[in-house]
């Protein structure tokens, strides 16, 4: 299987690097801390991934959280995560990693159909991009 990145995914997010199954991407949106778990399969379902992909996957987002949990760089210390595995408009499968806290933009309603309330800089991206791979084991560029 080739993978691609599904158009919208790569217009609206930074490609920061790979975990073992996963490719992670940050929302091109400051606001919060926003990140894609996006894994090499072509299932479009959580319940359709054989178990070893989904304990993969499962894994990665539980690091992931706790990552964001722990902070990230240029954003609020987080209050709760928020995890979802929708794909109503972008079908690929992926999984939002949100780091929410109280005054946030979309606080307290769904961060779900706004537009950006804030755009990283390189140099922002970079920054958690250095994060990540001091931090997830096994986070490749």
């Amino acid at each position: 299987m080739t993978f691609e990145l599904d158009a919208r995914l790569s217009r609206d997010c930074f490609v920061l690097g790979k975990l073992r199954f996963s490719h992670v991407l940050l929302l091109n949106n400051s606001a919060v801390p926003w990140f894609v778990l996006v894994p090499e399969t072509s299932v479009t379902e959580l319940c359709d991934l054989p178990e070893n992909q989904l304990d993969l996957l499962m894994s990665e987002t539980r690091h992931l959280s706790a990552l964001i949990r722990e902070g990230v760089p240029g954003s609020p210390q987080v209050e709760k995560l928020n995890v979802a595995a929708i794909g109503n408009i972008v079908r690929q499968l992926h999984v939002h990693v949100i780091g929410r806290f109280t005054g946030d933009a979309y606080w307290p309603g769904t961060v779900w159909g706004h537009p950006a309330a804030g755009y990283y800089s390189n140099s922002q991206v970079e920054a958690i991009v250095e994060h990540l791979v001091t931090h997830l084991e096994g986070f490749g560029l």
